[in-house]
Formats: structure tokens, C-alpha cells, sequence
């Protein structure tokens, strides 16, 4: 309605102005009979407010949707027979086939994409399987550095593959209970030679009996980049990386906690941006800065909370929090 006053507080004005103009002239010509003006200038203003209540009518449809625009058109503006609903209408329609039509290109390039890069991945894992078959048979310090990079090149691929399927991630997870200790355990034994060669010794304090609703598949590749981050950031340091887990508030903490080089102050706002790495990027080359950002991305989907805190040269302690879950 209000924008429908806008709209025609010209036309008001105008014609007003109008009618006063035609009175003006009348009086000077020496019409001078009050009450024949009074109710001529009643009737311009009848036939006015009529016009603009059949206007309204017509196109009320029409300016409610340009008020409060949704994707679907009202009924009642698709077979208004007003001109400007009708042009309206067809303009809206052809943008709407349009945008759907990009839309579909856009998921089917999508869905291309996602195919290439797990066909892709796969694909490498098997070179690299011979390669880790080939370096556990080697006792030549060569084969352990071989097997150093394999890791890492096959913690690469599995972060390539999860980034790929983030856009389809509604249809990529089931939720279930979920024992946290296996879980957690499975990823450290998957871990285990570059805990030693980095001199990290990993201490797992989880009791059998936590579970947690989660996804495990997503929830394997927090504690992945959990357990990345504290091997890269404690290396040589002889340390313990210690996973813990305890209810509270209705609620199970997984924390994760190393005693590496912390995080500095600075940086620690940043950690879950995409691609930042601070003043530990700067020292640890192999930093990509997209760890904690994939870690928190995840979470929030999965509506897990993810909290840190760090202390520089104390260590890092990351916690996932599963809201509802029992221990």
C-alpha cells in the first residue's frame, strides 16, 4: 500500500493542482458561485480516489511482490490483465527460466567436477599403496623418507577429495552414534610413523564408553587435521599430543591438546579463516592455512562447536564440542 502511495503522489499532486488551475480560471472569469466550485472540485476529487482504488485493485498483486519479492510469482499477478503486471510478468518469468537453466548448468559442472576429483584421487591412492607396500619392507633411511612423503602426499589427496565434496556435503553424511575412542584411536594408528618420526608421542585418555551423534567419515577428518596441526607445530619437541574427552552440560568435549610453539595472540582470531596462516605459516612451510578452516566448516555442519585456545610456546588446545550427545 505504501509503496502504491508513492508511486501516485505525483499524479495526486498533478491532479490537484489541475483542478485548483481550472477553479482559478473559472473565478477569474467572473464565475464567482462558491458552492457549484466546492462541489465540482468534490466530484474531480471522487472520480480521482475511484480511479485509484480500481488502480490499486488491479495491480495490488503487482506491488506487493515488488515490496516483498519471493522466488515464486503470486497467482494474482500472472493473470492480471494490467499491462504493466502482464509485461512485468513475462520479463520475471524469462529471468526465472534463465536462472534455472544456469543453475542446472552450474550443478551438472558441479557434478562433473566432484566425479573427476574422486575418480582422481582414487586413482593416486593406488600408486602411493605400492609405494607405502614397497617402503615397509625398507630398512634404508631412503625408504623412511619415501614413506614420509607418501603420508603427506596422501593427507594432501584426502584434503583435495573432502574440499571437493564440501558443495555436496547434505547428501555426503549420515548421522549415528559414533564410538569417539575407536574412532580417535583408528586416526592416531593412521598417524602413527609420522608421530615418530616427529618425535610426538600421542596420549589417549577417552573412555569405551563416550559416544557422540556425529558423522564418522567427517568426523575422522576433524580429528585428521587436529592431529596434523599438532604434529607439524610440536615437531622435535619430544612432547605428548593428548586426547581427552568428558561430558558437560548435556554435552561431550573432545579436546585435543598439544605442546608445540602456541599460536600468537595476533593470530589466534584469524586461525579459522581460509588460507591464513600468520606468524607460524611464516616458520612452518608446509602450512596451507585451510586446516582449521575445513575443521570449522565441517563442525558448523555437522552443528558441532569448535573452540582454542593457545599459549606461545606452551601449546594449542582445540575442543569439539557435540552438543545432546551422552556419555
Amino acid at each position: 500500500m505504501r509503496l502504491f502511495v508513492r508511486d501516485h503522489v505525483p499524479l495526486i499532486g498533478f491532479s490537484l493542482v489541475q483542478m485548483l488551475v481550472i477553479l482559478l480560471i473559472c473565478w477569474l472569469d467572473g464565475y464567482n458561485h462558491l458552492g457549484t466550485a466546492l462541489y465540482a472540485l468534490f466530484l474531480g476529487l471522487c472520480v480521482l480516489l475511484v480511479y485509484l482504488m480500481y488502480r490499486y485493485v488491479r495491480l495490488r498483486a503487482f506491488y506487493r511482490y515488488i515490496s516483498d519479492p519471493s522466488d515464486v510469482l503470486p497467482r494474482e499477478l500472472k493473470v492480471s490483465r494490467a499491462p504493466l503486471a502482464a509485461s512485468l510478468t513475462k520479463i520475471l518469468d524469462a529471468r526465472y527460466r534463465e536462472s534455472k537453466q544456469l543453475e542446472h548448468v552450474r550443478e551438472e559442472r558441479q557434478r562433473q567436477h566432484l566425479t573427476f576429483m574422486n575418480q582422481w584421487v582414487h586413482q593416486m591412492k593406488t600408486p602411493l599403496s605400492v609405494i607405502q607396500l614397497i617402503t615397509q619392507n625398507g630398512e634404508d633411511e631412503r625408504f623412511a623418507s619415501i614413506a614420509e612423503e607418501s603420508d603427506r602426499l596422501r593427507h594432501g589427496l584426502e584434503m583435495v577429495l573432502y574440499m571437493a565434496r564440501r558443495e555436496t556435503f547434505a547428501q555426503d553424511f549420515h548421522i549415528y552414534r559414533v564410538g569417539l575412542k575407536e574412532l580417535v584411536n583408528e586416526v592416531i594408528q593412521d598417524n602413527r610413523r609420522s608421530f615418530i618420526r616427529h618425535y610426538v608421542h600421542p596420549e589417549l585418555l577417552i573412555d569405551e564408553s563416550v559416544t557422540v551423534e556425529s558423522d564418522a567419515k567427517w568426523l575422522r577428518f576433524i580429528v585428521q587435521q587436529l592431529i596434523s596441526n599438532a604434529i607439524t607445530y610440536s615437531a622435535g619437541s619430544r612432547t605428548k599430543v593428548v586426547f581427552k574427552a568428558h561430558a558437560q552440560d548435556k554435552a561431550v568435549i573432545l579436546s585435543v591438546t598439544d605442546q608445540g610453539v602456541g599460536i600468537p595472540p595476533s593470530d589466534l582470531k584469524r586461525v579459522f579463516d581460509p588460507f591464513f596462516t600468520g606468524e607460524n605459516g611464516r616458520k612452518f612451510k608446509e602450512s596451507t592455512g585451510m586446516g582449521l578452516y575445513l575443521v570449522k566448516e565441517v563442525a558448523d555442519r555437522l552443528h558441532h562447536r569448535v573452540e582454542i585456545e593457545s599459549e606461545t610456546g606452551k601449546g594449542t588446545a582445540v575442543r569439539i564440542i557435540f552438543p545432546y550427545a551422552t556419555e
